[in-house]
């Protein structure tokens, strides 16, 4: 191991904090040391960034945030590699997607670096010799909290838009892949242009969180997790009122009619079901049939899934890697009993014997017609897919529609008015048709009711970051007019 990752805090690395140490997630073995950072920490970093925003130059300076983006885009390509590693090493996703991961947070980077030079108000003349103008202005100091399913690009994502915007930073990636997140830091570092304070990273766990959500000089808080843990940030933070950006739990339905390309279905749906073994928030998680197809398509499906190789994440032949701890095979176990006692096996799941964590495990497929039951409720998090029927397009939107969550969907057919009709009657922030899990830097994300609140990517992942600024002037009527 190298030596302890420290916290990154006004251009200066601070050793703060007792030691600890990530797991290599499939091997079970100790990985990368980090300082494990505290509340103190974590005030050194708010009052850094604090007064980073009030006295440089970063909130007036397009140019400068634009060519700062540019130069972390190039540092994050020059240890694309290196990072992608890291990032399979610590969370057990396969490697190939790890790489896909990083050049997502490259094309992220570079987007917002040429919409930070892209920020425009608008002016109005209310009346003669009156007019408003209504800037847009940055909010102040963001706090970015990062999971670990995926360090790379949901970093990139909120940290890219609140740079472009002109706020200053405070990150706290995951404590389970601070080895990922000294390699942004070292990136971050490396930036010419980057003023001192205007990014701080903290390596810290619950205690750094709650701080960064409760302290009055954050301004807003950008968080991508579970619903529950939304829930309680929107608790911390309403006595401040901070702006919260939050991308929270998923329940994503494939709806598959009998007129879909089956093939392409089936590839797709496996495509969705299977990343990083099902522990992201956009995963397929149901999957609905029309009756006329189930024969066919059901088994079709579990073939399918049971041909999906699992193992060692840093291997090519593997599809599938572990899933991130034991308490999550635990998860895995009570997941699928549960399905054997709420419907019919389409595809048994196991954990996989002689792998040194116990947390390798196959894909499973359930049939339950119950809407109601916890399984189709509830965010799973690891890979058991429910197959559940319908009869027509209302029927197949309803089941769809009857969770809280609404992250994201699929729609599979080849009539394209059903699936522009279905599409837009489905409550999910995103919808893809005939395919599942495309996600751009130019293309917003986000959910509906308890998938979180306000938009990530695209244009309107600055709105976040930005206040609106009404400044009004009388200047009279032109003399001699």
């Amino acid at each position: 191991m190298t030596e302890p990752a420290r916290h990154w805090i006004n251009g200066t690395w601070i050793e703060e904090g007792p030691t600890e140490t990530t797991v290599d997630v499939y091997r079970g073995t100790d990985n990368a040391a980090y300082h494990m950072g505290g509340s103190g920490t974590a005030e050194q970093a708010i009052d850094t960034a604090r007064t980073a925003f009030e006295r440089t130059q970063w909130p007036h300076a397009p140019r400068l945030r634009a060519k700062a983006l540019l130069e972390l885009a190039d540092a994050i390509a020059a240890r694309r590699e290196e990072i992608a590693h890291q990032i399979a090493v610590e969370n057990g996703k396969v490697l190939a997607h790890c790489l896909h991961e990083t050049d997502a947070a490259i094309s992220e980077a570079r987007y917002y670096a040429g919409l930070a030079r892209a920020i425009f108000g608008r002016v109005s003349e209310i009346d003669e010799g009156k007019q408003s103008i209504f800037a847009r202005e940055p909010i102040g100091v963001a706090a970015i909290i990062v999971p670990w399913n995926a360090p790379s690009t949901l970093l990139l994502r909120s940290l890219g838009p609140a740079l472009a915007a002109g706020c200053t930073v405070v990150v706290k990636g995951a404590h389970q892949t601070s080895g990922v997140n000294r390699i942004f830091a070292e990136c971050l570092a490396a930036c010419a242009s980057l003023p001192a304070g205007v990014v701080n990273i903290v390596h810290g766990d619950l205690e750094v969180s709650t701080q960064l959500c409760t302290h009055p000089h954050v301004d807003a808080v950008s968080f991508t997790g579970s619903s529950a843990t939304g829930k309680k940030i929107m608790a911390g933070a309403a006595p401040t009122l901070k702006r919260l950006s939050l991308e929270l739990g998923g329940k994503a339905p494939a709806l598959v009619f009998a007129d879909a390309d089956m093939d392409v279905a089936t590839a797709e749906i496996v495509r969705g079901a299977i990343p990083h073994a099902g522990q992201m928030c956009t995963a397929i998680t149901r999957v609905l049939v029309e009756d006329r197809a189930w024969d066919s398509f059901a088994g079709r499906l579990a073939d399918a899934l049971g041909a999906v190789t699992v193992g060692d994440p840093m291997e090519s032949a593997v599809q599938m890697g572990p899933l991130f701890d034991l308490q999550s095979a635990d998860r895995y176990r009570a997941t699928i009993e549960s399905a054997r006692q709420a419907g019919s096996t389409l595809l048994e799941g196991e954990v996989r014997d002689g792998h040194p964590r116990g947390n390798v495990v196959t894909p499973a497929l359930y049939e339950i017609s119950d809407p109601g039951h916890r399984l189709v409720q509830d965010e799973l998090f690891c890979p058991v897919v429910l197959a559940e029927r319908f009869s027509d397009e209302a029927g197949a939107v309803a089941s769809a529609n009857a969770t809280r969550y609404g992250l994201a969907a699929s729609v599979h057919t080849s009539d394209h008015g059903r699936a522009r009709r279905v599409a837009r009657a489905l409550k999910a922030g995103t919808v893809w048709i005939n395919c599942h899990n495309r996600l751009f830097a130019e293309a917003e994300t986000g959910g509906f009711r308890e998938s979180g609140l306000g938009r990530l990517h695209g244009l309107e992942g600055l709105d976040d970051f930005l206040e609106t600024k009404h400044i009004y002037a009388e200047f009279g009527r032109l003399s001699g007019a």
